[in-house]
């Protein structure tokens, strides 16, 4: 067993660009903050951190994120075959690239019953990508749980940032495109009237936990 005695659940965070090893432990303790305050301290699942090379340029951020699809894969079959307990996936911003090339790898080892929830907070890529016929479309649904977008329209890195440099939507933004087709398991979740910025998803007091914490389910 993993440490954390007396959990029967945890959060894995998957932080996006820009972050080095002790501001991806500072993320991670405050989406844990703001998840105590969400579902109540004691009652939330404790937050572990998933740290990768994300504090590089853009490009070579998107680059890394691909590249850890892999390792993170393999992080959740070690979890599961050595401690078994749920795990609940969080992913900000590029974090949400991470995870999708996760989802796919997880997919190819057909290892797809190793989450219980993934949610996408902000998340940094092609609107498109999630659809059914997306990058990511078939990943998302042969996973045996449920996959959330949290959007926010008021997301200005995402709305004028990203798509400058990019030249695409967000999923995080505004969610699938209109006229796509959700994959099965997959559910975008508007929280435009909670969130005011791209940092802002996973705050205590500010931040759109409370939502996230009701459509995942966590008691």
């Amino acid at each position: 067993m993993w440490g954390f005695d007396g959990a029967d659940a945890v959060v894995l965070y998957v932080h996006g660009l820009g972050a080095d090893a002790g501001s991806a432990r500072d993320q991670a303790y405050t989406a844990r903050l703001a998840l105590d305050e969400a579902v109540g301290e004691g009652d939330a699942p404790p937050v572990i951190g998933y740290s990768w090379a994300s504090n590089v340029d853009w490009g070579a951020a998107k680059e890394t994120a691909d590249a850890n699809g892999e390792p993170l894969a393999d992080w959740l079959t070690a979890w599961a075959d050595d401690d078994g307990r749920t795990v609940h996936l969080f992913a900000h911003s590029l974090g949400a690239r991470v995870t999708g090339a996760a989802l796919r790898e997880l997919a190819a080892r057909e290892r797809t019953g190793v989450l219980a929830s993934a949610s996408l907070f902000g998340g940094a890529v092609p609107d498109d990508s999630a659809a059914a016929d997306g990058r990511y479309g078939d990943a998302i649904a042969a996973l045996d749980a449920p996959v959330y977008n949290f959007h926010s329209r008021n997301d200005r890195v995402l709305g004028w940032v990203y798509r400058a440099s990019d030249r695409t939507r967000a999923v995080g933004h505004g969610g699938l495109p209109n006229g796509a087709t959700a994959p099965d398991g997959y559910a975008d979740v508007d929280v435009t009237d909670l969130v005011a910025d791209h940092y802002s998803y996973l705050e205590p007091e500010e931040g759109c936990l409370p939502r996230a914490a009701d459509r995942i389910g966590f008691e």
